[in-house]
């Protein structure tokens, strides 16, 4: 199976809260391929923030994907609920207390896709388990909790050890990578096989939103043309 195209998908956390419609149909209009949604509980992660009646308001504002990152203890008891709010993906972390292979069963049969998510500090063979059955691996490359950070170049090589492995099965998994997207960094990511780039500040930071995605999108594509087979 082909891998899956580029896709850029612009962190909500990063933008304007107030203004969260405005800010979805903006990215929407420059060219967002989905959305990325970060749920954190403040336990799994020190920081609270979305919940499923946020999911559900961004749904009302665009049909695009919704990437939706459960950065939370228990993901099993809230899957069916980010699922009705809308969410077209739900990841999960492999180091949250939950059975992977009840959560693959679970979102399939609610009709989602599954991702699982690693922290910069987990061995990337955690997920090769379930590497066959899951529709997104996601590489973190901060650790997961606040955005803004830089990113941590270790995530590169388990990019790159993802996409052979992904390559070598004949997954069409997306290969996300969450934390630190610039322009920079894009490339390096896009070069070590990431397919799904989760971009906060480098979209809703300086300059327009139309600008950043494009000068995104030029970054993704540069690193592809060199990324690994």
């Amino acid at each position: 199976m082909a891998k899956r195209a580029l896709r850029l998908a612009p962190s909500l956390l990063s933008a304007d809260f107030a203004a969260i419609g405005a800010a979805v149909r903006e990215a929407e209009a420059a060219g967002a391929d989905a959305f990325h949604l970060d749920v954190m509980d403040g336990h799994f992660v020190p920081n609270l923030t979305f919940g499923p009646a946020l999911v559900a308001a961004v749904r009302r504002h665009t049909k695009l994907p919704l990437d939706v990152h459960l950065m939370i203890e228990e993901p099993t008891r809230y899957f069916d609920v980010f699922a009705r709010a809308g969410g077209t993906t739900l990841v999960f972390h492999l180091e949250a207390r939950a059975d992977p292979e009840a959560l693959l069963q679970l979102g399939h049969s609610l009709g989602v896709e599954v991702g699982a998510a690693i922290r910069p500090d987990t061995p990337v063979d955690r997920v090769w388990p379930w590497l066959d059955r899951l529709d997104q691996v996601m590489v973190m490359g901060v650790n997961p909790g606040f955005s803004g950070q830089k990113f941590i170049p270790e995530a590169l090589p388990k990019l790159r050890a993802v996409r052979q492995r992904l390559d070598a099965t004949g997954s069409s998994a997306d290969l996300s990578v969450d934390g630190g997207i610039t322009t920079e960094t894009a490339v390096e990511a896009a070069r070590a096989g990431a397919t799904f780039f989760v971009c906060g500040n480098s979209v809703y930071g300086r300059g327009t939103v139309a600008e950043n995605l494009a000068d995104l999108r030029s970054a993704v594509r540069r690193g592809s043309q060199g990324a690994v087979r």
